[in-house]
């Protein structure tokens, strides 16, 4: 990191981060919805700091004060969007809720290590002063506000708006959007101010995810396959670009960390594809799909062919590889994306899912694996679900997996990680040639929590990471 008396928060580029320090501690929301434990959600402080007495421990745990309300993607007050702005310090971390549509700000600056509660921002004052609710991603602003997506309206239907929050008072502003501007589905969203753009995606109708999924309901329309370009200084709604079935239920959204570049990947979780969206030569946007996952033949599961179920991507911050999980598949992939209209795929690490060799279900047809991947015991136990939620090492040398994704999915898919909780993972990264090894000597089983098992989502660094910051 470069050094100067006016520095914010952060870092001054995407490679200066890669040579900030190595990550110590980790924040991960872990959830109790729907496991039958009548506790709130927690925010756990895991010791990741490699020659510690802690290591791969949870050592704090900040419970909300309410039950049920499913904390999801977790932001910043400020970040390096800001680094420019010595008045800014980055030391609130913005948890909203997927189901009750509060927002909790909790403060992990006075004490890194132990979290505390600063604000809470409850529904109504959100559903009164913006008509939004299910607020799903968080992401500081250059200008010092805060926006939270939101996947629909308080009634439950599909609304793909923005709420803005004061980054010092954390009052709620209003919509970002501007009136009668919100798009059918919201998710997730990205922004690149040197092209005057912001670029949000779909998930579901609120009313159709809450209690699980229904193929049915993908094809009554509850379900997204668009990605919807904003004017960043106008904020109106300039495109909507349709994935068409190629691309259903485009989720994490990125934009290549140079801010510069004016083009980025999409995981459409459940087509199992990555589409590169890029800005064309007349100055439109325009998308394409850059990878697929093959579906599986199988026998013994709720359809005749299994998709992969992409549910998170992440970029390095050098922008040379590209990772992703399949939820359902069980495994991670890195891909070498130098050539982005071709991505190379050079790591893959297969750590649980839905088709392993002593499962139920039976691989009938393969396009890409010979045989169905065994289990994965790390430290004595056996890892649940599949890998979901990732995130990267500032020097892309580790990356961080945990299984759960959404209790009301996890409990449909994974019966068995409701009762026995998640786990975090770390894998080693190899980054010259590619190449994933998972690292037997971390394990945190979020099954022996003391509450009971629980369900453990996104991962963040207190110093930023490579999807919680936007450089502009």
């Amino acid at each position: 990191m470069a050094h100067c008396g006016s520095c914010g928060p952060g870092y001054k580029s995407p490679l200066d981060a890669m040579k900030g320090p190595h990550e110590e501690l980790i924040y991960v929301p872990c959830i109790y919805r729907n496991t039958g434990i009548n506790k709130p959600d927690y925010l756990a402080t895991v010791d990741v700091k490699r020659n510690s007495a802690h290591y791969s421990q949870v050592i704090h745990r900040l419970p909300m004060p309410n039950v049920n309300d499913e904390l999801h993607h977790s932001g910043w007050n400020t970040c390096s969007s800001c680094f420019g702005d010595s008045t800014k310090v980055r030391d609130k971390l913005i948890l909203p809720c997927l189901i009750s549509s509060r927002v909790y700000v909790v403060d992990v600056g006075t004490d890194p290590r132990a979290p505390r509660i600063h604000k809470v921002v409850e529904a109504d004052d959100i559903k009164e002063k913006c008509g939004l609710a299910y607020m799903h991603t968080s992401h500081c602003l250059g200008c010092g506000d805060i926006m939270i997506s939101t996947l629909g309206d308080p009634e439950g239907n599909a609304k793909g708006g923005f709420v803005l929050l004061d980054a010092e008072t954390f009052e709620v502003k209003g919509n970002w959007e501007k009136k009668g501007q919100a798009a059918p589905f919201g998710y997730d969203f990205w922004y690149q101010p040197r092209h005057n753009v912001m670029i949000s995606t779909e998930w579901g109708a609120p009313k159709a995810l809450i209690g699980g999924f229904n193929p049915d309901d993908v094809a009554a329309g509850h379900y997204g396959h668009h990605l919807h370009v904003w004017d960043w200084k106008t904020h109106t709604r300039i495109q909507s670009l349709d994935l068409g079935d190629d691309g259903q239920i485009p989720l994490e959204i990125r934009f290549l960390h140079n801010p510069d570049a004016a083009q980025g990947f999409v995981g459409c979780a459940l087509s199992s594809s990555i589409f590169r969206f890029f800005k064309t030569k007349d100055g439109k946007w325009a998308a394409e799909k850059v990878i697929q996952v093959p579906a599986k033949k199988v026998q013994g599961w709720a359809l005749p062919e299994m998709p992969g179920l992409i549910t998170d991507i992440l970029l390095s911050l050098d922008d040379r590889f590209m990772y992703f999980s399949n939820w359902l598949h069980g495994d991670i992939r890195q891909y070498d994306i130098s050539d982005t209209q071709h991505p190379k795929l050079v790591g893959q690490i297969f750590l649980a899912g839905s088709i392993l060799s002593d499962g139920p279900v039976t691989v009938l047809d393969d396009p890409e694996l010979k045989h169905q991947p065994d289990p994965v015991i790390v430290k004595g136990r056996r890892v649940p679900g599949g890998p979901q939620m990732i995130q990267l090492s500032l020097d892309g040398k580790r990356l961080y997996v945990t299984t759960s994704l959404y209790s009301g999915w996890d409990k449909q898919f994974y019966p068995d990680m409701i009762c026995n909780g998640s786990v975090m993972l770390q894998i080693d990264v190899d980054t010259h040639k590619g190449g994933l090894k998972l690292n037997p000597d971390f394990m945190v089983d979020f099954g022996k929590e003391p509450h009971g098992p629980a369900l453990a989502h996104e991962c963040r660094y207190p110093g930023g990471d490579c999807s919680s910051d936007i450089w502009v």
